[in-house]
């Protein structure tokens, strides 16, 4: 199936490995040139070349913080330099589990910035543009418990529920003009961020990470991880001519984990 994505431009954060990573390799598959950015330089420089050496697609390798005003400036030129920015993938790992006694305002306000509002800045930056064109496509990386909350992540509970509840206003808002605004929520995919949580679980729990591993895996429907592939499609699809009809969704994948019929 022809995406029709060829020639488009996006912008992809989080991107140096994982989720991101998969987002910015299934689009550069679709022939898209993409802008990449992570803070840790090395990184990233080495999945833009991989991408680049696989795909044969213009990839910009952005180094900087994304939550920063300097830094989606740099980000945003970046992109201005190939074209328009057609797709924009907002992605940020979560802030640290805990017990919301522990927390103060200043944790608040760090998750709140770099989960919600950093997603919005950027949407505020490039949705006139897309509107102007009559074709955008804004996807957000948020995660599972939105949908299904987690008591130690209450940080990442709150701050993703605040920009799903922005979006849902926002989408409706400029589908009219060919733009599309959807959130991806990511199960148990096998990244840094599930790896250290469940080293995390094996040592509260005494037991090996091997064990503690077999046990997270074997307690999903399909006995098993998602892969950083496995999302990447989804999020070309999203992307796509196709998914035109499809705006202000939640789509969950989470091997079936949600127990839920909606």
């Amino acid at each position: 199936m022809d995406f029709g994505l060829r020639g488009k431009h996006a912008l992809v954060c989080g991107a140096s490995k994982g989720l991101g990573f998969g987002c910015a390799e299934a689009l550069a598959a679709e022939g898209v040139d993409v802008v990449i950015v992570a803070r840790g330089a090395e990184a990233l420089e080495k999945a833009a070349a991989e991408l680049r050496a696989r795909y044969g697609r213009r990839v910009v390798a952005v180094a900087t913080d994304i939550t920063t005003p300097a830094g989606r400036k740099q980000a945003l030129d970046a992109v201005a330099k190939l074209g328009d920015l057609d797709i924009l993938v907002n992605n940020a790992g979560g802030p640290p589990p805990g017990n919301f006694r522990d927390w103060e305002r200043d944790d608040w306000i760090a998750a709140i910035d770099a989960n919600m509002l950093t997603p919005i800045e950027l949407i505020k930056a490039s949705i006139d543009g897309m509107i102007a064109r009559k074709w955008g496509r804004v996807i957000n990386i948020t995660s599972g418990a939105v949908k299904a909350p987690i008591d130690v992540l209450g940080l990442s509970n709150g701050a993703r529920s605040g920009l799903t509840g922005f979006v849902a206003g926002l989408a409706r808002e400029v589908a009219q003009h060919g733009v599309t605004v959807n959130n991806l929520l990511p199960g148990p995919f096998y990244t840094d961020r599930l790896i250290k949580n469940i080293e995390l679980a094996a040592t509260k729990a005494g037991i090996s990470v091997e064990d503690a591993t077999a046990r997270r895996a074997a307690a999903n429907p399909t006995r098993r991880f998602g892969t950083s592939e496995e999302f990447g499609a989804a999020c070309a699809f999203l992307a796509s001519k196709q998914a035109g009809f499809i705006t202000g969704q939640n789509l969950l994948l989470d091997g079936g984990a949600f127990p839920g019929t909606m």
